[in-house]
């Protein structure tokens, strides 16, 4: 705890520094006394409580660091007195209400780091009078309102992270002036509008991070002009019509378009090629045809539902026919036609078995791969969980999720028809000698992983706990991108539900304490899984090979961050020098992330919308090694 007494080295100290000294307690108001203090630094203890309206009597504080605390309340105008500072750091505390509109006022800022509070406040006008700004970092708030057209008149800043906010309208047109701008992240949001053709003029442009918006219109062209341009993602938008392909879009992924109304171009976007000139008709011609197809409508359209209804009175009156999911239907299949697709369920085709059934790979008729999950019946759990998946998978779509098909089911048979994941699960790659996978591959399937668990969580209707996180229910297809599997036991929460309770135990070493203890199952189950089994991609050690009195998360974090060495899968390690040193650095970043997803305590546990953001920031950095 700091003492009252703090504040006697009034006429003396310039420098306090208490950093990560694990100091309990609230920041006494006594410490207004130290007048003559130039920088204050009190990152990463544990103080609560309210910032000391008395700060304001430092006037000539230049550096003023109390990130990663548990304080709360306002800011405070009183900050504002502090006319000579030039950094402020209160970011991953619980400050709540909003930015000083005075903050303006102190020209001298050059970075403000304020993320991972509970500001809910719009961005005050005032902030265009810092010209001085180099870095303006706010993401993983609640602020709303539009983003004001003043943010152009930072001319000098390089930095500016907004993202994980509630903020609404259009992008300024005016942020196009920021030729210094490097860094641009403004990722789930509630942005609408176009993207304004003035960010062309951002020529010191490297990442610009838009996904997960509503912005709508086309991308325009005149961002090919962005030479220094590495990083454009822009997917779950509502974004159309033709993709640049020139200038920086050459070495773009397709991952970052994807979710978008209807865009098209170059097939290395992974998306359909846009119409040309020839293949337009004239209105009159466009009118024929319609008139044509109105008219088959009208003739053949009731002659059609007079055929089905008679087929459907047909089907259901024979015996083991199977019931299939019609949301999600391919291609009708019979038992027997499962049969023929599998030679017969032979022990051949076996891929995999599980708790509640098997399977097996099979061929369909058109040539397509799948994978057969037939349900072990003499287990009354079986039923349950052939329904389970059943009532989950035909309402999911995501791009890492593992697609159904369709279902077959009958009172002695029940099965689902899977998508074929060619290159099996991430446990094979894990353990087996013959694979192996390297740093930047086990952080795009985790990137993957996050990214389902981020739809299942934030992206759903109702939200949906899997509940059986591990690296054998997750599955890559031939590009080695991730799909999450078997949803067996997971669990929907209605809308007035943040939690409940089950009977049903996941895999040991995996499961959340309150889980394995209570049965009692939310999000932060999930998100506790999740960071086990990052921990144990990146240490190939499973989590259930420790003794009673050590677990992995524990021997994880007692080696942190100078042993990162000592705990990180040996194969990983392949590099020498400074390039060593960098990658151990990302690694130690990614443990981070994981022991922050596995806290015992579930309010303390990361969402998974900032383990998303976070493990993708360490993807950048990886990349620049």
């Amino acid at each position: 705890m700091l003492p009252a007494s703090t504040g006697n080295h009034s006429t003396s100290l310039r420098t306090f520094v208490a950093s990560s000294c694990k100091i309990r307690g609230r920041i006494p108001n006594e410490v207004g006394n130290l007048s003559s203090l130039l920088d204050l630094r009190l990152s990463g203890n544990n103080l609560v409580g309210l910032i000391p309206t008395t700060i304001g009597n430092m006037r000539n504080l230049q550096w003023f660091n109390l990130s990663s605390n548990k304080l709360s309340g306002f800011i405070g105008d009183h900050i504002c007195n502090l006319q000579h500072l030039g950094d402020i750091y209160l970011g991953q505390n619980q400050l709540s209400g909003s930015l000083p509109y005075c903050l303006g006022n102190i020209t001298s800022l050059r970075e403000i780091h304020l993320s991972s509070n509970k500001l809910s406040s719009n961005i005050p006008p005032s902030i265009g009078k810092l010209h001085d700004l180099v870095v303006l970092d706010l993401p993983s708030n609640n602020m709303v309102g539009s983003l004001p057209p003043e943010i152009g008149n930072l001319k000098v800043v390089i930095k500016m992270d907004l993202s994980m906010n509630q903020f609404s309208n259009r992008i300024p047109r005016e942020i196009g002036g920021l030729q210094n701008l490097a860094h641009l992240t403004l990722r789930h949001n509630k942005l609408q509008g176009s993207i304004p053709d003035s960010m062309s003029n951002t020529v010191g442009l490297e990442f610009l991070d838009l996904s997960h918006n509503n912005i709508s219109g086309i991308i325009p062209m005149s961002l090919e002009k962005l030479q220094n341009l590495k990083y454009f993602n822009i997917s779950f938008n509502k974004l159309y019509r033709e993709i640049p392909s020139r200038g920086p879009f050459k070495n773009l992924s397709s991952q970052f378009f994807i979710y978008n109304e209807a865009l098209c171009g170059s097939s290395i976007f992974s998306v359909p090629p846009c119409p040309t000139s020839s293949n337009h008709r004239s209105n009159r011609k466009k009118l024929v045809v319609l008139f044509i197809l109105i008219a088959i409508a009208v003739v053949f359209v009731p002659m059609t539902f007079v055929l089905l209804w008679i087929r459907y009175r047909r089907g259901k009156s024979a015996p083991q026919q199977a019931d299939l999911l019609s949301t999600v239907v391919r291609e009708r299949i019979s038992y027997y036609e499962l049969l023929q697709e599998t030679n017969a369920l032979s022990e051949s085709n076996l891929i995999g078995s599980g708790s509640f059934g098997s399977v097996y790979k099979g061929i369909l008729r058109n040539g397509t791969a799948i994978a057969v999950k037939v349900f072990n019946l003499q287990l009354d759990t079986a039923f349950k969980s052939f329904d389970t998946e059943c009532e989950v998978l035909c309402s999911l779509r995501h791009r890492n999720l593992v697609k159904v098909i369709t279902s077959c089911s009958n009172l002695d048979f029940k099965a689902l028809v899977l998508e074929y994941m060619p290159n099996g699960s991430l446990e094979k790659y894990l353990y087996s000698h013959n694979y192996f996978l390297d740093i930047r591959q086990r952080l795009s399937i985790m990137i993957d992983v996050a990214c389902a668990l981020e739809y299942l969580h934030h992206g759903c209707l109702s939200v949906l706990i899997h509940c059986d996180l591990k690296p054998s229910n997750v599955l890559l297809d031939e590009d080695m991108v991730a799909h999450l599997s078997d949803f067996g036991i997971s669990k929907l929460l209605c809308d007035d539900e943040s939690d409940l309770y089950t009977e049903t135990l996941a895999t040991l070493g995996y499961i959340a304490p309150e889980y394995g203890l209570d049965g009692l199952v939310s999000t932060k189950c999930d998100i506790y899984s999740y960071g086990i089994m990052l921990l144990e991609t990146f240490t190939r050690r499973k989590p259930n090979e420790f003794d009673r009195d050590l677990s992995l998360k524990q021997w994880v974090s007692y080696s942190l961050p100078e042993g990162v060495m000592d705990v990180v899968d040996a194969n990983l390690l392949t590099s020498t020098g400074n390039r060593l040193q960098k990658e151990l650095d990302v690694v130690a970043s990614i443990m981070k992330v994981a022991l922050d997803c596995c806290a015992e305590s579930p309010a303390r546990r990361t969402n998974m919308k900032d383990v998303v953001g976070m493990l993708q920031k360490i993807k950048i950095q990886l990349l620049a090694c």
